[in-house]
C-alpha cells in the first residue's frame, strides 16, 4: 500500500527532469525490498502472537502420545515384561523342582546303598557265623569220633593187656611149678603157687 501511494504521488506530481525521477523510484524499491527482507528474517515460533496455536498443538500432541503410551505401548511393554517374568519364574520353579527331584533321588540312592551295605554285612556275618558253627560242629563230631576211637582202642588195648597178663600169669605159674617140682621133686599146690605169684605181683607194684 505504501508503494502504491508512492507511485500515485509520483504520477500526480509533474517531473520536469527525468533523471531525478528515476533515482527516486530506485530508492523506494530498495527501501521496500529491505523492509521485506527484515520482516521475513525473524522466527514465527518466538513471536508472542503464535504461542496460543503452538501450545494448542503441543497439548494435542501430548494427549495423542499419552493415549498411545497408555493404550498401546505401555500394555504391550507390560505384557512383554509379564511374559518374561512368568517365563523366568516358571524356569526357576522347574529348575527348583528338578533340583529337589535330583536331591531326593540322591538321598534315595544313598539310602539304598546304605541298606545294601547293611544287608551285605549281615549276610557276611551270618555266613561267617554259620561257617564257624558248622566248623565247630564238625570239630565236635570229629573230636567225638576220635574220642570214641580212642576209647575203643583203649578198650582193645586193655583187653589185649588183660589177655596178655592172663597168659603171662599162666606161663609164670607153669614155670614156677616146674621149677619147684624140679628142685623139690614134688609138685606145689595150686593155692600156694597162686599166693606166691600174687605176692610177687604186689611187690612189683
Amino acid at each position: 500500500m505504501r508503494r502504491a501511494g508512492l507511485e500515485m504521488t509520483g504520477m500526480a506530481s509533474p517531473d520536469p527532469h527525468a533523471a531525478p525521477s528515476t533515482s527516486t523510484g530506485a530508492s523506494e524499491t530498495h527501501a521496500t525490498t529491505s523492509e521485506a527482507e527484515h520482516g521475513s528474517a525473524g522466527l514465527p515460533q518466538f513471536e508472542f502472537q503464535h504461542w496460543a496455536g503452538q501450545i494448542a498443538w503441543l497439548l494435542i500432541l501430548f494427549v495423542i502420545l499419552y493415549v498411545l503410551m497408555s493404550r498401546v505401548f505401555t500394555p504391550r511393554l507390560r505384557k512383554v515384561l509379564d511374559e518374561r517374568t512368568n517365563t523366568i519364574a516358571s524356569a526357576l520353579d522347574q529348575a527348583r523342582k528338578v533340583q529337589e527331584e535330583a536331591n531326593a533321588q540322591a538321598a534315595q540312592a544313598q539310602a539304598d546303598l546304605a541298606d545294601a551295605r547293611a544287608k551285605a554285612h549281615k549276610m557276611a556275618t551270618d555266613a561267617r557265623a554259620k561257617a564257624t558253627a558248622e566248623a565247630q560242629a564238625r570239630q565236635a563230631a570229629e573230636d567225638a569220633r576220635l574220642a570214641d576211637k580212642m576209647a575203643e582202642a583203649e578198650t582193645r588195648i586193655r583187653a589185649s593187656r588183660d589177655a596178655a597178663m592172663a597168659h603171662v600169669a599162666t606161663i609164670a605159674s607153669d614155670t614156677a611149678s616146674a621149677i619147684v617140682e624140679k628142685l623139690t621133686g614134688a609138685a606145689p599146690k595150686a593155692a600156694d603157687l597162686s599166693a606166691a605169684l600174687a605176692a610177687v605181683k604186689e611187690g612189683a607194684r
